[in-house]
């Protein structure tokens, strides 16, 4: 959705990457291990071909701990009464793989959120729309839980799940930007 509001046609593969978190991993080792892995994967499915992998894995972090997708319900409202009148950490891990070439550039962007204090309320309403329930740190920016965001620092679009100018910077850096096929919707 955030390539095709900058006019980039793209095409989506899910890669079968085991997700899990590894012993001691940082999360900012974390997110580079995930969106390599993913564009590894992605791309042994094209060898030779003219394609542009772009792999990302986003997390919320809070106290140095990976708030991942909530198994469910109340584990969504524990997530966010942690985040409540609080500040965490969004991380992006990105890798941009031009297949062909064999040229790859690997990033991380990270934003600072800031919470609103939430009532347990508020919380049990967003809880029971049930969109937190895919969402990292159970909540999506996007959607109903805007209201909970007082302010950002850094990019909006990688608190959604893919840091835009970051990762067209990235496509710009390797020669990649100019050839893509762009679209004028």
């Amino acid at each position: 959705m955030l390539l095709e509001s900058a006019g980039v046609d793209v095409t989506v593969e899910a890669s079968e990457v085991d997700e899990r978190h590894e012993g001691e991993e940082t999360p900012l080792n974390y997110v580079r291990r995930i969106s390599r892995e993913k564009a590894r994967w992605v791309s042994e499915k094209h060898p030779e071909e003219k394609v542009i992998v772009i792999a990302a894995d986003t997390i919320v972090v809070q106290d140095g701990r990976i708030l991942g997708k909530p198994a469910d319900t109340a584990e969504a409202s524990r997530m966010l009464s942690q985040l409540s009148g609080r500040v965490h950490s969004v991380m992006t891990g990105v890798c941009v793989v031009d297949v062909r070439r064999r040229h790859t550039k690997q990033f991380v962007c990270e934003t600072h959120v800031h919470f609103t204090e939430l009532s347990e309320a508020r919380i049990r309403r967003y809880v029971e729309s049930g969109e937190p329930l895919d969402k990292a740190g159970a909540y999506g920016i996007q959607g109903h839980a805007a209201g909970f965001v007082s302010r950002i620092e850094g990019s909006y679009t990688n608190v959604v799940g893919l840091p835009l100018c970051e990762t067209l910077a990235a496509l710009e850096n390797l020669g990649i930007y100019e050839s893509l096929e762009l679209n004028a919707s």
